[in-house]
């Protein structure tokens, strides 16, 4: 239920929101995550095996404090493939729920550097759009999907591997 603003000054004056607010500033917060839909001229999108657990997805990783969204777009994609991109648009949201992670997609192009494995990937690998659910769970093939998309960005729930229908 969505609060109004005479349930809110109800609840302040009952002190209600305090006894919220401690609840919520105890309770885990979500980490927030970004990663790329490189796409090539031939349409084909770029994923990375990483090396922690050998799994294919598209680059990306924990946004730091003290960047932008787009910076840390363009740095997670040069670390982990060699190459600076430039983000095109936001092509989705996507929400972990078992581990509380939250992801902005961006498409994105190449704009310079060669590519060549970072400490956290093993192995790069353009891809045809018909590849990647070959390739990767549903919860990673969708944002590459989804990149490929000229629509409104796409809003997801998963648990990490499969997309849950809410």
């Amino acid at each position: 239920m969505l609060a109004t603003r005479s349930t809110l000054r109800s609840s302040i004056r009952a002190g209600d929101y305090t006894r919220r607010r401690s609840v919520a500033d105890s309770d885990p917060k979500h980490s927030v995550s970004v990663a790329a839909a490189v796409v090539d001229d031939s349409g084909r999108v770029l994923a990375v095996r990483r090396r922690d657990d050998g799994q294919w997805e598209p680059p990306g990783g924990v946004l730091e404090l003290g960047e932008t969204i787009e910076e840390g777009v363009v740095r997670e994609v040069y670390e982990e493939t060699g190459l600076v991109v430039a983000p095109d648009r936001l092509t989705g949201v996507y929400k972990n729920m078992r581990h509380k992670i939250i992801a902005l997609v961006f498409r994105c192009r190449v704009v310079s550097g060669s590519l060549t494995t970072g400490t956290e990937t093993v192995e790069l690998r353009w891809m045809r759009p018909s590849e990647i659910r070959d390739h990767m769970n549903e919860a990673f093939a969708t944002r590459l999907l989804d990149g490929l998309e000229a629509k409104a960005p796409a809003v997801r729930t998963h648990d990490g591997v499969r997309l849950l229908r809410v």
